[in-house]
């Protein structure tokens, strides 16, 4: 565990680090067939950290390499690795979420936007910064989520939240005028998580800041079908996870192997013109590495569409 001193020096030496300047690169345009496509980057979550940093930088090489200018960037990427494994004692894993805690809300504004401006001279563009607000998270992390979304370039915030959180969320959305989109899961037994269309419709009543960020994995997992979502509730849709599961609770698999429709939901998206991006999101267990994996699925959506 580092001590407040050296965790500002930590924080200085790596923002000076991403404050190196990069030349510029043509925008990557990953557009196919008129459907705006990305990546979720918990795809390449097993890919190196920096030496004493984060992985921005192996997310701007992979995304590179897949040429996906797009991106839904997740949060525990750019956070410092905690070190805390799971058979740590209770007092070291609430040292580790403290140490979190302070790192959320006294990072400098500056070096999230030095991550932006890496992004940015790479030719890729941060659609959406994943941060899930849960109930633990006091109102400084809150907050803090949302300038670090705008630091970053961000234009939503998506979130694996609750419903209780979501309550304490809202005002900070409308303060910011930010949309934060919630994410689901498949887990339907429980009314306080996002999985059910009604537990939806419930997130999205509370603001006209709180959006959809539709998993159609999951959603396939738990039963339901997310073309006619799609189709009914396309205007509440701000982004989609793209992912293979099978029906009833089944396993996510390689692509074309389950029972989500990602072909349909990738031509209805085509037919209807509707401004929705697909991001894709490996998660199933494949046997070459992320970016190969990413590649294989990002072939798919490209013979999906052309």
């Amino acid at each position: 565990m580092y001590t407040r001193r050296e965790f500002g020096a930590l924080t200085a030496m790596t923002v000076g680090r991403l404050a190196l300047p990069r030349p510029l690169a043509a925008q990557i345009d990953s557009t196919v067939g008129g459907v705006q496509i990305g990546v979720q980057t918990y795809s390449f979550r097993a890919l190196p950290r920096s030496p004493g940093g984060d992985q921005s930088e192996a997310i701007i090489e992979a995304m590179t390499r897949c040429g996906l200018g797009d991106c839904e960037l997740w949060s525990p990427m750019l956070e410092p690795a905690s070190g805390v494994g799971r058979d740590a004692s209770p007092d070291a894993r609430q040292q580790a979420r403290d140490a979190l805690r302070r790192w959320r809300v006294e990072t400098p504004l500056s070096h999230f936007e030095a991550i932006r401006d890496r992004f940015t001279a790479a030719g890729l563009t941060i659609y959406g910064f994943n941060y899930s607000f849960n109930d633990s998270f006091s109102d400084a992390e809150i907050d803090r989520g949302f300038e670090m979304a705008r630091a970053l370039g961000a234009e939503i915030i998506t979130a694996s939240s609750t419903l209780s959180a979501m309550t304490r969320v809202v005002p900070f959305a409308a303060r910011h005028q930010m949309v934060v989109a919630v994410h689901n899961h498949s887990n339907t037994s429980d009314p306080n998580e996002f999985a059910r269309p009604e537990s939806f419709a419930t997130a999205t009543a509370l603001s006209p800041y709180v959006k959809v960020n539709l998993d159609i994995g999951h959603f396939t997992a738990a039963n339901y079908d997310p073309v006619a979502y799609l189709r009914e509730h396309h205007a509440s849709i701000s982004n989609l996870h793209l992912k293979d599961r099978r029906r009833d609770q089944g396993p996510n698999v390689p692509w074309g192997t389950g029972d989500t429709p990602i072909r349909e939901v990738l031509q209805l998206l085509q037919r209807e013109r509707w401004p929705i991006r697909a991001h894709l999101e490996y998660e199933y267990r494949g046997s070459g590495s992320p970016v190969d994996e990413v590649i294989r699925c990002y072939d798919y959506v490209k013979q999906a569409l052309v």
